[in-house]
């Protein structure tokens, strides 16, 4: 859906004219910030090469928070871009917050807002006009039954406080989540994102899914529970990566004893040298500022060479445990985390692996074991048995239960791909999410398949 710049600025202009009324009409006493989450986005969902679902959103929230002696309240409320509306509703929940924040408990970790940053990062794409998405995604996938969404447009994050910290954050991206179903049921997962439209790698994802779908049609592969030898495709380590989201690379978990990476934390355990993983901003697909209008390193390492050297820290943590602060948000939680590539080209993945597992997804992963950093879950769609570096038939879905301690420690993790997949966020629950991994494949040793 294409954002005409001149829509764009009136946004701005509007939210700026926000910030300024609330400047003007807040006490000595109070402090406050606003952030904003608005969008104008093309959604189409296909059902067996069919458009099932298709339709433009235009929305936008704005989040104002209120402190006043050591208490906070917050109320969200939409955000039209009609300045006659919007000032008005935020007058109104700035005199709803006044009313009940002296009724609320001492909070003694607030963090008031502090500094005078100011950014201002716009990034527009090439995205396909409204009209062609439809034909151009199903064109190429005539007699196959694809399944999935699009999801494009501009996504706008802004920000602003009563200490003068303003940033504005623009967008441009598109996500194409989808699956190509065999009449079995059985079906090759795919995805394809970016901020620019290209035909091609859009035709090469999709004969790279059909000779998928064709070794998906052959008798499956019966294997009994064991450890095994393991390619993960990017994918499969981004759901893999996805975990230490879960309360593990926090530094309030580390601090709180319950994070998986303790362990690694107090230096008593260590992953593979071969494993470098780093909050990286460069992409401009995230906003580097966070819900305090903190702005966090361009790039942050967290685990260099199998070493833990910094986990991510907000104000709020850092004030609680005497800690420095990185920009982390609120959740403490990866927002455009990149895992370093290694060696091993993409040519000599399969000699490499030899005999053994081609897992492409993983899902349904939850920590069995938070003590061990030990995961569970399921291989899904299109995985595959290799005998002597050639692909000979799919596999039935395994659960498997194995500690990242042991996948990605010294003794297992084989190789890393010299080649990276960005695995963009594809959640739309409530708004589009922001936000990818940019990942390699990994090859790894014994690991372990429970059922």
């Amino acid at each position: 859906m294409k954002m005409q710049t001149e829509e764009l600025s009136i946004l701005e202009n509007n939210f700026n004219q926000l910030i300024e009324m609330l400047l003007a009409k807040k006490a000595d006493s109070e402090n406050f910030n606003v952030r904003l989450n608005s969008e104008r986005s093309q959604f189409t969902r296909f059902n067996n090469a069919k458009v099932r679902q298709t339709g433009l959103v235009a929305d936008g929230s704005v989040t104002l928070t209120l402190m006043e002696n050591q208490r906070s309240s917050f109320c969200r409320f939409p955000f039209t871009g009609n300045w006659d509306i919007d000032w008005q509703t935020a007058y109104q929940a700035l005199q709803d917050l006044r009313a009940e924040i002296h009724l609320l408990p001492v909070d003694p970790y607030l963090v008031l807002p502090t500094g005078n940053s100011v950014s201002r990062e716009i990034n527009l794409g090439q995205l396909l006009p409204t009209e062609n998405v439809i034909n151009s995604i199903l064109e190429p996938v005539e007699n196959l039954d694809f399944t999935g969404i699009y999801a494009g447009g501009v996504i706008i994050r802004g920000y602003g406080d009563s200490c003068g910290q303003k940033h504005w954050f623009v967008t441009d991206s598109f996500n194409l989540d989808y699956s190509l179903i065999l009449p079995s049921g059985k079906a090759v997962k795919c995805g394809f994102a970016g901020s620019e439209w290209n035909e091609k790698a859009y035709l090469e994802k999709i004969n790279d899914g059909k000779k998928q779908l064709s070794l998906l049609s052959l008798e499956p592969h019966v294997l009994p529970r064991g450890k095994y030898q393991t390619y993960f495709a990017p994918a499969a380590v981004a759901e893999l990566l996805s975990m230490l989201s879960w309360g593990a690379i926090s530094e309030a978990s580390i601090q709180h004893g319950n994070s998986p990476l303790v362990a690694l934390s107090r230096q008593e355990k260590q992953l593979s040298s071969k494993f470098i993983l780093k909050e990286n901003f460069k992409s401009g697909l995230v906003p580097r500022f966070n819900d305090l209008g903190e702005v966090a390193p361009e790039e942050l390492t967290l685990i260099e060479n199998g070493v833990l050297v910094n986990s991510l820290v907000n104000s709020r943590t850092a004030k609680e445990y005497n800690q420095i602060a990185n920009g982390a948000n609120n959740s403490e939680t990866l927002r455009s985390p990149e895992i370093c590539p290694g060696s091993l080209d993409f040519a000599d993945i399969l000699p490499s692996l030899d005999t053994g597992l081609y897992v492409s997804n993983l899902h349904y992963l939850n920590w069995s074991d938070r003590q061990t950093a030990r995961i569970t879950g399921m291989t899904r769609y299109a995985c595959f048995w290799v005998e002597n570096g050639e692909i000979v038939a799919p596999i039935e879905n395994l659960r498997f239960d194995e500690s990242l301690y042991n996948c990605w420690g010294e003794e297992n993790l084989v190789a890393v791909t010299n080649s990276q997949e960005i695995i963009p966020e594809t959640g739309t629950y409530s708004s589009r999410q922001l936000g990818a991994s940019l990942v390699p494949g990994m090859l790894v040793q014994d690991f372990t398949y429970t059922l």
